[in-house]
């Protein structure tokens, strides 16, 4: 998985995401300042940064200008100011991504991943086995040793967005907001029905029910 540096003044903040983000299976290094975060940076070999703009020392905008120099790593600001003029300005100092505060976890975590699989360090292998089935994300199909297995791009949307937050809890409404958004009235008992296809046609276990919240993806 990758090394991600987190800045963040606030202990709290930084320790949530940490837990968050290390259930994925990311290794994670908190910084708490901007002078300690360019020195994280310069010790280690960072896959992806987590910035916050307002910072004690060195704020997180000078903090970007000055990796840039040297490095293209993927940097997305997260940050408590939204204005047009802070944003713009951390673009044009070449972030790759702005996230303003307060924020959902499973978004920063859903970015995350996008950055990273942008920068060809992505979670997300182009195939996956389950026992004697393949499954080819790339190209939305499934076989197993009797052939093709007809399953739905939406199932395997579903089944990417598991494999993407592996050991993570997804409420169904987290599932819904993610694979269908606002433009379609989907209930709840749509993820369930969905869910039960793939554990059958995949033949899978390892996406588990977590009783009273939702589901999670489990591999040993």
């Amino acid at each position: 998985m990758a090394t991600l540096l987190i800045v963040e003044d606030d202990r709290k903040t930084n320790e949530a995401i940490c837990e968050y983000l290390k259930l994925a299976g990311h290794k994670l290094i908190p910084a708490y300042d901007g002078e300690s975060a360019l020195q994280c940076f310069s010790n280690s070999r960072i896959d992806l940064i987590v910035l916050d703009i307002m910072l004690p020392k060195i704020s997180g905008l000078s903090v970007l200008h000055e990796i840039r120099e040297k490095s293209s790593v993927p940097i997305l600001m997260l940050t408590a100011i939204g204005d047009e003029y802070t944003q713009v300005s951390s673009f044009d100092g070449q972030a790759d991504d702005y996230i303003v505060k307060p924020f959902s976890m499973i978004l920063l975590g859903r970015r995350i991943t996008a950055l990273l699989r942008r920068s060809g360090k992505g979670i997300l292998p182009d195939t996956i086995e389950f026992g004697n089935v393949i499954v080819d994300f790339l190209g939305y199909t499934a076989k197993d040793d009797n052939g093709k297995i007809d399953v739905t791009p939406k199932e395997i949307d579903l089944l990417k967005l598991f494999v993407e937050h592996k050991g993570l809890v997804l409420t169904r409404s987290q599932i819904l907001d993610d694979l269908w958004g606002d433009s379609h009235p989907i209930i709840d008992r749509t993820v369930d029905t969905y869910i039960k296809n793939l554990r059958k046609k995949l033949h899978l276990d390892c996406i588990v029910t977590v009783k009273g919240i939702g589901y999670k993806y489990e591999v040993d």
